[in-house]
Formats: structure tokens, sequence, C-alpha cells
């Protein structure tokens, strides 16, 4: 099985390093150096690792092969793909691949049935499940332990207990401000 695990950004400096935007948990293990990676385009791979380093915050990354800034700059926007074993469990003991999580159904734990999940979407912050309804439309659902209170991977569903308005309209309206009084 295939898994995005990075984009090249930018250039760094002059001697082929570049910028990645690591879209994995364990870039330790995924972005090593001697990992040789699948690319889309496949056009521009597969490349192998020389180098990584972390400089103000931020992967850098150089290439066996990619010598100057010329090279890197044509490297930029390539998807960086990492084969891994479909039955791989990632080592933390609540940590899920996306693999794991697509098609499972989502459900209140009330039982009510909520859709299933079509897509993840990786944000900085958190990540949201993209959920389809069974009428068609979809609800985005906050990946975080308050609302998704369990992922049973043999029931092959996940168990939310959504605040209210998240997957309905009748939301709770909070105010401070103390209401006005009519004269």
């Amino acid at each position: 099985m295939q898994l995005v695990v990075a984009r090249i950004g930018r250039a760094h400096g002059i001697k082929g390093e570049v910028t990645v935007e690591v879209r994995t948990d364990e870039p330790e293990l995924r972005l090593a150096p001697g990992a040789v990676l699948a690319t889309e385009p496949a056009s521009v791979g597969p490349l192998t690792i020389a180098t990584g380093r972390v400089h103000s915050g931020r992967l850098l990354l150089r290439f066996d092969g990619v010598q100057d800034r010329t090279g890197a700059e044509a490297l930029r926007n390539t998807l960086l793909i990492a084969e891994i074993d479909p039955d791989e469990l990632p080592e933390g003991e609540d940590e899920y691949y996306d693999h794991q999580l697509m098609d499972l159904d989502v459900v209140t734990v009330d039982g009510t049935e909520v859709g299933r999940i079509t897509e993840i979407s990786h944000l900085p912050h958190q990540d949201l499940f993209v959920v389809e309804r069974p009428d068609g439309t979809e609800v985005l659902i906050p990946f975080v332990e308050e609302i998704v209170t369990e992922i049973d991977l043999e029931e092959q569903r996940a168990v939310i207990d959504p605040p209210p308005g998240l997957i309905d309209d009748r939301a709770e309206i909070a105010s401070s401000r103390e209401p006005e009084e009519e004269e």
C-alpha cells in the first residue's frame, strides 16, 4: 500500500536541499536517510533520501543525484510516497493510518447513524473526517478525542459524541452579553 508522506517545497540554499511539508506522523521512520520513495509525478522518481535535517522548524531533505539549487527547484510540489505493509500499525496506541479510517461507519454514542468516512483532511492544528451522510451531503467531524470517542477497527466504525450543531441544526448559542432590556 502506498501513502503520501510529504510534499516537496522550495529549494533551500545552493547544495540541492529542499523544504518538505511533512504528511506523516512518523517522519523519522518514513523520511530517514536511505529511504527510497516513489513520487507523483512518477517521472521524477524514485528518489533516495541522502540527508535530512531540521532548520528553523522545517525539515530539509537532500536526495541522491540532486546536487544544486536548479535540481532541487525542479522537484518542487512533488509528492513523496512510501510503500508500507497494509497490516502495519502505527507505534502509538491511539494512532491510525488514513487507510484504516477510510470507509468506517460513523455513529453517535446513542447508535444514530451519521454516515461513512470518505476522506481525512489534514489541517495544521487538527485532522477532520469528511463524512458522507446517507442523503449524499457531507459533514466535517474534527478528529479530536472529545468528539471521536472510539475507533473500532474490528467493527469498522467510529463513535462520536458531537456537540450541538455539529451534525444537526440544533446549535446552542451562548453569549457573554446580558440581554438588552426593552424600555
